[in-house]
């Protein structure tokens, strides 16, 4: 009958569910059978059964209720149940009597358990007692506590002691995700600063299988870092992917990087979507972004905005930025305000960029000092501009000590005028080494120089007769081909030369006339002269006349002599006299002696 009245008053209350027309679901299923659980150990706890009392006083712990569960764990405890110890240390801890639960904590230990010895060695950490932690720690720890490894990890960690990583490795190897992510976070960091050496790429190869188990137990942060390891390697898909589970977990780094990879596709509009996002969560680098896409679309106010949020989360970006856009609507006072505030703030290329800003404006002063520091903080491009200003003073040694110091960064300018410096200093293997360095980098004027430099080492080739094509090229003329493609007209002249020495006339010509068509005189006069073999002397004429009016004497003296065959003395006599002022004094001679000639031919 007692039995009955129990289940009468279970029935009543609610705690098991009445059979209705419609099959239980899962959950109540459940439910049902936790709440059967709770009775039958709630019936042996009351017969004096320790661990069922222990049991039920942990599910009750569990679930909150407090008041139910301590009676029951006090009597499991009663009885030497360890983990009945364990668990109310717990609870009372969960109540604010930390010294009481440290106690029952300490009994339970001793007794043998890892979980009341991890929750031990926390409490004395606590209270900065860290050889108590480390030893209560270390029990856990030792025992294969997970929770114990971890906290001994970070706690040797944080002493600085060589044996953290052995723990944080274990606690990783047993699945705790965070142990795994500082773990990676170890490695990567190792591997980086160690750039050289098969050690550092196994390091950096060991940190992204720590970085996949972290991120694959839902670690955000891990999946942020394991997205950039896969971006940097080309696997963009994956990164993308990673990125994108990181970002659905609130980590904004991750929906800013995404944003970066989405924008790099093509797709402007998915990637604002992210930034936004990334952008309202406090981060400086996605408000940077989204005002640089507003200001690519002309909306100056919203990129202004947004840089101004970006400055507000602390990225200094913003403010330099600000000025960027600033002097781009020539609005140069607020310009530098900004160039100084972020430069004050160390940022480089603001420093960089105000010290443009103080050169245009004549203040070359205070131009300098932020030049310096700028360079000093690795700017590479105001290391050049150093040298810029150092040799507009004629102070060539200072200059080419920051043109070498640029180059050496990559600088393609610079590694140009280091080149040109020891040209003139005559140290040709170095001059060629920066040369090439820079006309590898794209430089035309590079290109055409280093071409310059081989070409006169070459021996002397056999002349071939007009016509006879030698499909042979020198590296030489490679590098002029390379310079006169981008444009540089002595470069065009030269490729026409060679061509016109190898017998390719059609070559030869197109090269002469692509640089004479963009203003080069001798392009204008070697044309001329191709035309004139191949008995086009009219046209000959014209492409002469355009070099003579330029200044090119020969040309004027090539005019003298068609007009003078012609019998347009008059025309002759003036081209020899333009001749004579020209030059250069062999061309001066001839067109001295011609333009006598027809004088006295006029005359008679």
């Amino acid at each position: 009958m007692d039995v009955m009245g129990d289940k009468a008053t279970l029935f009543e209350s609610g705690r098991f569910a009445q059979a209705s027309g419609e099959e239980p679901t899962r959950d109540e299923m459940t439910d049902m059978g936790e709440a059967a659980e709770e009775v039958r150990l709630g019936l042996a706890a009351q017969s004096g059964d320790a661990e069922a009392a222990s049991v039920l006083g942990a599910m009750l712990l569990r679930r909150g209720d407090l008041d139910g569960a301590e009676p029951q764990l006090r009597a499991a405890t009663a009885a030497g149940d360890r983990a009945a110890a364990n668990n109310l240390g717990v609870l009372l801890h969960q109540r604010g009597y930390p010294e009481e639960a440290a106690g029952w904590w300490r009994i339970a230990a001793v007794a043998g358990s890892a979980a009341a010895a991890h929750a031990l060695g926390r409490y004395h950490r606590e209270r900065g007692d860290e050889p108590a932690a480390e030893y209560w720690l270390r029990q856990s720890a030792e025992q294969g506590h997970v929770l114990g490894a971890y906290a001994l990890a970070d706690l040797l960690e944080h002493r600085g002691d060589v044996g953290a990583e052995h723990w944080m490795r274990a606690a990783a190897e047993r699945g705790h995700r965070e142990a795994a992510y500082r773990l990676a976070r170890a490695l990567d960091t190792a591997g980086r600063e160690d750039e050289a050496g098969a050690g550092a790429d196994n390091a950096v190869a060991e940190a992204e299988q720590w970085y996949r188990q972290a991120a694959a137990r839902g670690h955000r942060r891990a999946a942020l870092h394991l997205g950039a390891i896969l971006e940097k390697r080309g696997e963009l898909k994956e990164a993308g992917r990673w990125y994108l589970t990181s970002a659905k977990d609130g980590e904004p780094r991750a929906a800013c990087a995404l944003g970066f990879l989405l924008r790099d596709a093509g797709d402007t509009e998915s990637a604002a979507v992210w930034w936004l996002r990334a952008a309202q969560e406090g981060d400086g680098n996605a408000a940077n972004a989204l005002g640089a896409l507003h200001a690519e679309r002309g909306e100056t106010q919203t990129a202004e905005r947004w840089y101004r949020a970006a400055l507000d989360a602390g990225d200094d970006n913003g403010a330099y930025n600000l000025g960027l856009l600033c002097a781009e609507q020539g609005r140069t006072a607020q310009a530098e305000q900004w160039y100084r505030r972020a430069a004050y703030a160390g940022h480089r290329e603001a420093a960089n960029a105000l010290a443009i800003l103080l050169l245009q404006g004549g203040d070359t002063t205070g131009a300098e000092p932020w030049f310096s520091k700028a360079a000093e903080a690795g700017s590479v491009d105001a290391a050049f501009n150093l040298g810029i200003l150092y040799a507009g003073r004629d102070e060539e040694s200072t200059a080419l000590r920051w043109y070498e110091r640029a180059a050496a960064a990559g600088h393609t300018e610079a590694a140009l005028q280091v080149g040109i410096a020891r040209l003139r200093a005559g140290e040709e293997q170095e001059a060629e080494r920066h040369l090439r360095c820079a006309a590898g980098g794209g430089s035309t004027e590079a290109a055409y120089r280093l071409a310059a430099l081989l070409d006169a080492r070459r021996p002397p080739e056999p002349a071939h007769e007009l016509g006879e094509i030698v499909h042979e090229k020198t590296e030489c003329e490679e590098w002029y081909e390379r310079a006169a493609a981008q444009g540089h007209r002595r470069a065009q002249v030269r490729v026409g030369m060679l061509a016109a020495a190898r017998g390719d006339v059609v070559e030869a010509a197109r090269w002469y006339r692509a640089a004479a068509e963009a203003g080069s005189r001798n392009g204008a006069f070697n044309l001329g002269l191709l035309l004139a073999r191949e008995g086009s002397e009219p046209e000959a004429a014209v492409w002469w006349t355009r070099a003579a009016d330029a200044g090119h004497g020969r040309a004027a003296l090539r005019l003298a002599l068609v007009y003078a065959r012609r019998g347009e003395l008059a025309e002759g006599q003036r081209w020899a006299d333009r001749a004579v002022e020209l030059g250069p004094a062999e061309v001066s001679e001839r067109a001295g002696r011609l333009r006598d000639a027809l004088r006295e031919e006029l005359s008679a």
